[in-house]
């Protein structure tokens, strides 16, 4: 049986994961002097030395070595990489180019995503209430086509590159930092040739806009891992159904941000997008509750002999 004290670090932990994520539209605005690839290619190369410091630090070399010893896991972390990068720029441009909702709505609808891709690719059989909601998830995606078009492929796209990331990562057995570390390393030598053009030609912001804005940017590292490290440990802390309802946490703080402090305005058409990926996200959180499962396990009562 775990402690009280156990249990209570794991949400306290996730907790902070998740509301660092959603909070961390505020550090891309404050370095929105930069470019969205010039962002992404500081959170790539200076997330590098992080890792390995966290690899070093908790000696998980050895787990390290032997999983970049298959050739299958190196390349299937290649294309986690390549997707998770793809994510990442999406989502800082989202945030820059003042589309916040956008990339708030793709959070919310990005599990029922992966409920769908677990359908197809995995054969699993959700039960009707996540049919449900999977399928009030596409209407308010087929009603954001019809009226509001222009940052839907934001949403679709977060939503799809984060399931596919995850339904990636599911398949390799590496530790969190580990295969974080395995996905800079394999394309840090492209954010860094970036990097280096840019400055050649005098186009970067760091090291020419004051230490300041260079601090920040050169904190990117240290801002991705962070939560993640949090996350890790909280995870293995709480149970998983925890887990499903906090991870909303973070889509639910960039929505009042876009909406209380960046002022995007939430038209009536795009009020009855969210309305309905929130039913069904609302279904979802009910069919995956344990109260409901353990009411499903109980045997009926028993026929009374007449």
């Amino acid at each position: 049986m775990q402690r009280p004290s156990y249990t209570a670090t794991g949400y306290i932990l996730s907790m902070a994961a998740f509301f660092w994520w959603g909070l961390f539209p505020i550090y891309i605005k404050a370095v929105s002097v930069a470019t969205p690839l010039e962002i992404l290619a500081h959170r790539i190369v200076w997330c590098l030395p992080v890792c390995i410091f966290l690899i070093a630090l908790w000696r998980q070399w050895g787990q390290l070595f032997r999983a970049l010893a298959q050739p299958k896991v190196a390349l299937t972390l290649l294309a986690s990489a390549t997707i998770v990068t793809l994510n990442w720029l999406i989502y800082i441009y989202s945030v820059e180019s003042n589309q916040l909702l956008a990339s708030s709505l793709g959070y919310f609808i990005s599990p029922l995503v992966t409920l769908a891709m677990g359908m197809v690719f995995l054969r699993e059989r959700p039960g009707r209430l996540k049919l449900m909601a999977m399928g009030l998830a596409a209407l308010g995606t087929l009603n954001a086509l019809l009226h509001q078009g222009g940052g839907l492929w934001i949403a679709l796209t977060l939503a799809l590159t984060f399931s596919t990331y995850g339904l990636i990562r599911k398949t390799v057995k590496i530790e969190a930092v580990a295969g974080l570390l395995v996905e800079t390393a394999l394309i840090t030598p492209l954010a860094l040739a970036w990097l280096l053009w840019q400055g050649y030609h005098g186009e970067l912001v760091f090291g020419r806009d004051g230490w300041g804005i260079s601090l920040l940017l050169a904190c990117a590292g240290i801002i991705t891992a962070l939560p993640l490290i949090w996350f890790t440990a909280g995870a293995r802390r709480v149970p998983l159904h925890a887990v499903g309802v906090m991870q909303y946490i973070g889509p639910s703080l960039q929505f009042l941000l876009a909406v209380a402090v960046y002022h995007e305005t939430v038209s009536p058409s795009r009020l009855v997008t969210f309305a309905l990926v929130w039913a069904g996200v609302a279904l979802y959180l009910l069919a995956s509750s344990p109260w409901l499962r353990k009411k499903k396990q109980e045997p009926g009562p028993e026929a009374t002999p007449v």
